[in-house]
């Protein structure tokens, strides 16, 4: 059984009320419990993480490298600038999908540059909710070819 860690970044803890007209009412709970669903039907195990702080979710990803076998990582504004959170998953060396609710590459010039994606498998954004059970699908699949 595959173990995920689900990683969400800054601000994410105030989805549904956070600027809805670009990130939905969905709260960051309702997600978790329909990956939950996801999870179980995949039989994979999840746990899961946010922090509005970048040496927390540092220190998680550091953790993950002894308990879980991939990552599904929202970093939220990290994903523009934070080397540090980059260096962490390439570190690890786990497989890494990066989420993102908004088209990041549709919004501001300086949002559709990710410093986190050459680290990651890939980048499932602009499907809101959706993208993050996509991602979870395609990094399980990834895991269990890789054992195959």
């Amino acid at each position: 059984m595959e173990k995920i860690i689900v990683i969400n970044g800054p601000n994410l803890n105030l989805l549904g009320t956070r600027e809805p007209d670009v990130y939905g009412s969905t709260t960051l709970a309702s997600i978790e419990q329909r990956l939950q669903i996801v999870g179980e039907d995949l039989r994979c195990k999840l746990a899961f993480f946010q922090s509005n702080h970048e040496g927390a979710i540092i220190d998680r990803l550091h953790e993950a490298r002894e308990h879980e076998d991939g990552i599904l990582i929202n970093p939220g504004a990290f994903t523009h600038y934070s080397i540090a959170i980059r260096d962490a998953i390439k570190a690890v060396a786990l497989p890494a999908i990066e989420i993102h609710l908004s088209n990041i590459h549709a919004r501001e010039a300086f949002r559709a540059h990710s410093v986190i994606a050459p680290v990651c498998l890939g980048q499932v954004c602009g499907l809101g909710v959706i993208g993050y059970e996509l991602g979870l699908q395609a990094l399980v699949r990834h895991l269990r070819n890789e054992k195959e």
